[in-house]
């Protein structure tokens, strides 16, 4: 994994997570891989990937079963699309807006380029 400088490891590593929980890799009910073997696969400190999983507990993803491990919660892929819905709103469409009004395209400029992009 190649982490980014604009955004804290924890962070990128929730994330990536996430991913996998959306793309059904990890699905709800199954035991994700452990502190220990996260940090192994992604050649990060320990203590970074705890903070990952906090996170991740805290917002309602997984949770720990004491002894046992972590586990993706039935409700994880509605509450990262929730959340990942808000920061799109909050900050990645004010940026694209401002860029947009920047560059004089158009929101049907933009929905064709989004319609070519996805034909790729």
């Amino acid at each position: 994994m190649n982490f980014k400088e604009n955004q804290a490891i924890y962070l990128q590593i929730a994330a990536f997570l996430s991913d996998k929980i959306l793309k059904g890799d990890f699905v709800p009910g199954m035991k994700i891989p452990s502190i220990r073997e996260v940090a192994v696969s992604l050649e990060v400190n320990p203590n970074t990937v705890q903070r990952s999983f906090d996170f991740l507990q805290q917002n309602e993803i997984i949770e720990m079963k004491r002894g046992v491990g972590f586990f993706v919660l039935n409700e994880a892929v509605e509450r990262i699309l929730e959340i990942r819905k808000q920061n799109f709103v909050e900050n990645t469409l004010p940026e694209l807006t401002k860029e947009m009004n920047l560059l004089s395209i158009k929101p049907e400029e933009l929905i064709k380029m989004i319609q070519d992009l996805n034909k790729n």
